[in-house]
């Protein structure tokens, strides 16, 4: 059986590094192209350094680029809806790592990303990426777009106790603590060493743009509010979630892992992280760092029916890079865990 032929738009950024990484580990995929307008004609090692002597690829203009089986679209907020007919003349697969697709309501993107969406008939031909969620839908499917980090971190949390029905619906409370990278490569004032060193800063308390995904795959046919907080730490890779959830009856915590166990038992990614003694009892996101598992853990408030959920992943990896190539081995029916395998390190 030949390999599948895949090409990166926008592959000097973080994720687009990361995504590279893992496509060349990947048993049945050849890397036919890899973009970038800033780095066009030079190795991709130059911005890429962990990759020298795992490949010799160049970066191509987006012009240069040809047909290939499946294109990985990596580019900035708004570029990929612009461009849809272009890329989809170059490819029959498309799986899209930025926001412009993940909301199948033309209302809802006006309202979080303050504008019209340019292609809104085209919404909901993307299946949203949490392959957790949309496993037989991405089987079948053309178009993916992948979740946000903060979302994806979120929803993994608190997805079975919505779907179970056992949760006040009108109170969530969700604050993320996430590393630098996820405001990825380019930089700013933010960004520089001084301002952000040893920092505990939130920089979105309120009107997160991942909000939006959270409320859409989590409400169910009931609408869900959440109310999202989101503050910047100082770690390179990592999204830890602490949610805090009410609990519409007086539920034990056993019975909080019967319908965790349930939802999640038989996923190759998801870990139900929950120890009664050691230093990492609940999830932590450095136990991830380039891996594409998302820890679960939680603990019920005994003097009321408040249950706290915390999650973690890489923001990179689950997050992003790796969630995407987990959502294309389904696309393609192979195994869901290909070039996915590497389990974390520690200590580190």
């Amino acid at each position: 059986m030949s390999k599948v032929t895949v090409s990166i738009v926008g592959a000097s950024g973080y994720t687009g590094g990361e995504l590279l990484r893992l496509l060349l580990l990947h048993p049945d995929v050849e890397v036919k192209q890899v973009t970038s307008e800033r780095f066009a004609g030079k190795p991709v090692s130059r911005t890429h350094p962990n990759l020298r002597k795992r490949t010799a690829l160049k970066f191509s203009k987006l012009e240069e680029l040809t047909e290939c089986d499946t294109l990985f679209l990596c580019l900035p907020h708004g570029k990929s809806s612009t461009q849809l007919d272009r890329f989809t003349s170059l490819s029959d697969k498309i799986v899209d790592l930025s926001a412009d697709f993940r909301l199948n309501d033309p209302a809802q993107y006006k309202e979080w990303y303050g504008g019209d969406h340019p292609a809104p008939e085209k919404m909901t031909e993307f299946v949203y990426g949490i392959p957790e969620l949309h496993r037989e839908e991405m089987k079948e499917a053309k178009w993916i777009s992948s979740a946000g980090c903060n979302a994806t971190t979120t929803i993994l949390g608190l997805y079975p106790l919505f779907k179970a029905g056992v949760v006040d619906r009108e109170r969530t409370v969700v604050e993320v603590k996430v590393g630098s990278s996820e405001g990825g490569n380019s930089f700013n004032e933010a960004s520089h060493h001084p301002e952000r060193s040893s920092c505990v800063r939130s920089f979105m308390p309120t009107r997160h743009r991942h909000t939006a995904e959270m409320i859409q795959e989590l409400s169910f046919g009931e609408p869900a509010e959440i109310h999202f907080s989101a503050t910047s730490i100082d770690m390179v890779r990592g999204v830890l979630a602490t949610s805090h959830v009410f609990l519409n009856d007086s539920l034990e915590e056993k019975d909080i892992w019967k319908i965790y166990r349930s939802a999640y038992g038989d996923e190759p990614f998801i870990r139900i992280v929950k120890e009664a003694q050691g230093i990492y009892r609940m999830p932590e996101p450095k136990l991830l760092w380039g891996t594409n598992y998302c820890d679960v853990g939680f603990q019920k408030d005994p003097c009321s029916n408040r249950l706290v959920v915390v999650s973690a992943i890489d923001n990179l990896m689950k997050g992003a890079a790796g969630q995407a190539v987990q959502a294309f081995n389904l696309m393609y029916g192979f195994d869901e865990t290909a070039a996915l395998e590497f389990p974390g390190l520690h200590p580190v």
